[in-house]
């Protein structure tokens, strides 16, 4: 299947620091086919990448519906073993496609959008052989909540009330596709550990409500956002009460009843991906996709280690400054248990969390030349998931402008999610973080969507862990937890990459890293075990912040160093933000020729 993942960025000059973009890796000319003109080459290009962007909705109708692409809205994807098959096909036939074109035919511009569409296209290819389709949901998220996609509907016409009723009565079928890959990777010990499978039946449970009204499925007909017909509203109601009564609770019923008889008893009772069927093999290509490049899990082990001392040591000159006596893990005890680090409710929570925004905001002038048009809001995590998923997220707004995007929060438990964390957080998955650079991404016209909406982890996660490091510029971080609250933060990073490469690589056991990771930060353990557990189910994922954060405060020290005074922070970031979220070999190359340009 074609996954749409979100994520990219830049500006109307896009491509402008690409002259020395293409390399030896860039696909070579076809020799043997006559020259083409190069309006014709650029042509069947970007039919292929509009044929393509098209197939991926079609086979995501949910990413579809997120977007705000409304053509889908009555479907699930078809993710039948057959069709995944199909797909998987018709991506390698593509790819062959694009190599074949003449490449030296088309402008710097779409030579750039043709080794950028490769590179994807490569990596999807590669990991065919792994069969990661067979492992369609985890403790994060599947169709145990996915009912969420209603959230991001819009509800204003009374098809898409209709709409939703088709989804509702499709999901049977939907329930018994995933059902039948899940005993297909019970066959091909493709699995997850028992210990983070555990948490899915609960969440299944809160799915199986008494009566119809009371389920989250329902949640669009509860107040109708569309002039409508009291007889409408009453039919629609009833209607979809039916469908949930009829399909979606007995889906439910006959997937907890799978899940606990057949998927939990098969799973490993070790973690680590290694112990999949090549799993070493398969965590090295997914350290490779997620990191965008060529590190060992051993290497990336070692890096890991490294950064952990050096932030180690600036913590523990915090603790010095601040008076603490005790060692370092008296005083992160010491930050897990005082309640004046805590807030006592939900709702003190989510009103610290929107007024260090509402700080942040007014002062990005400072370090961006450009400020996404589209605005984003701050919301609770649904609480189904709150107690089994990590401390915030971000949510891309709609394609069409319909919806802005969302910081989601977690305040399940306030008493255990720290004051001093929020600066750091909300840098990360609001301003300057995730939505400025993706709301800028999806905001441009001239580039193609597969850019626009698509994008590397390294680069997107690591754009949003280099943004908690300015602000200082921001005015945060003014007293000295607020900045161990940075560091514990940029610690946590560094510590995924000693953890996940030593649960899925080295062998780790679930409490080795545990271990490493509450002796290295102060964060409570409940956040703990929760990211632990999320490393466990996501292999490699957790690599790419830290991995991509270095490259970009690498390319920053390297203009800062050769361009002395000609340097301008606001520009450097401009540079980094306008070529959309390209694996971290392509930065290196766009920036080095900025500078470059600048030394001239």
């Amino acid at each position: 299947m074609r996954l749409l993942i979100a994520g990219t960025v830049s500006f109307m000059w896009v491509i402008a620091d690409v002259g020395a973009v293409l390399t030896a890796d860039s696909p070579a000319p076809n020799k043997t086919a006559p020259q083409e003109k190069a309006h014709d080459v650029a042509s069947r290009l970007h039919q292929i990448f509009d044929a393509e962007w098209q197939r991926t909705l079609q086979e995501n109708p949910t990413q579809a519906s997120r977007l705000g692409d409304r053509r889908y809205n009555r479907l699930w994807p078809d993710i039948s073993l057959n069709a995944i098959r199909a797909s998987q096909s018709t991506t390698r036939q593509v790819l062959d496609a694009v190599k074949s074109l003449d490449h030296s035919a088309l402008s710097v511009e779409d030579q750039l959008n043709a080794r950028l569409f490769a590179y994807q296209y490569e990596t999807d290819v590669q990991e065919q052989q792994y069969q990661l389709h067979l492992l369609p949901i985890n403790q994060r998220g599947g169709i145990q909540d996915e009912d969420t996609v209603a959230d991001v509907l819009q509800f204003d016409t009374r098809r898409d009330y209709d709409d939703w009723i088709a989804r509702l009565k499709a999901f049977p079928v939907y329930v018994a596709r995933t059902m039948a890959l899940m005993r297909q990777g019970i066959g091909e010990k493709m699995l997850h550990p028992k210990i983070v499978m555990q948490r899915v039946p609960a969440q299944i449970r809160k799915q199986l409500v008494d009566v119809p009204q009371e389920s989250p499925w329902f949640k669009p007909f509860r107040t109708f956002t569309v002039e409508l017909s009291e007889p409408e509203k009453l039919q629609l109601r009833k209607d979809a009460a039916t469908a949930i009564e009829s399909c979606i609770l007995p889906s439910y019923h006959a997937f907890l009843e799978f899940f606990e008889n057949e998927y939990l008893p098969a799973c490993f009772d070790d973690v680590g991906c290694w112990q999949r069927p090549d799993g070493q093999a398969m965590y090295a290509a997914l350290a490779r996709r997620f990191t965008t490049t060529n590190l060992t899990p051993q290497e990336i082990h070692d890096i890991g280690l490294a950064e952990v001392n050096r932030i180690r040591a600036k913590m523990e000159a915090i603790q010095k400054e601040v008076g603490f006596d005790g060692t370092f893990q008296e005083l992160s005890t010491h930050l897990r248990t005082d309640k004046q680090f805590y807030f006592e409710t939900p709702e003190e929570l989510l009103n610290a969390y929107r007024e260090c925004c509402v700080r942040i905001n007014p002062n990005l002038t400072k370090l961006f030349l450009k400020l996404p048009r589209t605005d984003y809001d701050i919301r609770p995590i649904p609480d189904q998931m709150a107690a089994d998923t990590t401390t915030a997220y971000y949510r891309p707004p709609a394609a069409d402008g319909s919806r802005p995007g969302s910081y989601f929060v977690n305040l399940y438990r306030p008493e255990t999610r720290p004051k001093f964390e929020i600066e750091a957080l909300s840098l990360h998955e609001s301003v300057p973080g995730h939505h400025l650079q993706i709301a800028l991404s999806m905001e441009l016209n001239n580039i193609p969507e597969f850019r626009r909406y698509g994008g590397n982890t390294a680069y997107v996660e690591g754009w949003a862990l280099y943004a908690e490091t300015l602000g200082g510029d921001l005015g945060l971080y003014q007293d000295p937890w607020s900045r161990f609250g940075q560091l514990t933060y940029e610690m946590w990073r560094a510590v995924r990459l000693v953890v996940d490469t030593g649960m899925h690589s080295l062998k780790w056991t679930r409490q080795d890293a545990i271990n490493f990771f509450a002796d290295n930060t102060a964060r409570s353990m409940l956040d703990i075990e929760n990211e632990i557990d999320r490393y466990i189910a996501w292999p490699g994922q957790a690599l790419a912040y830290k991995i991509g954060e270095l490259k970009i405060q690498k390319l920053r020290l390297q203009g800062e160093r050769e361009l002395g005074t000609r340097f301008d922070l606001r520009e450097f970031h401009d540079v980094v933000l306008r070529n959309s979220a390209v694996p971290l070999e392509i930065l290196d190359e766009i920036v080095s020729a900025w500078i470059a340009r600048k030394k001239l």
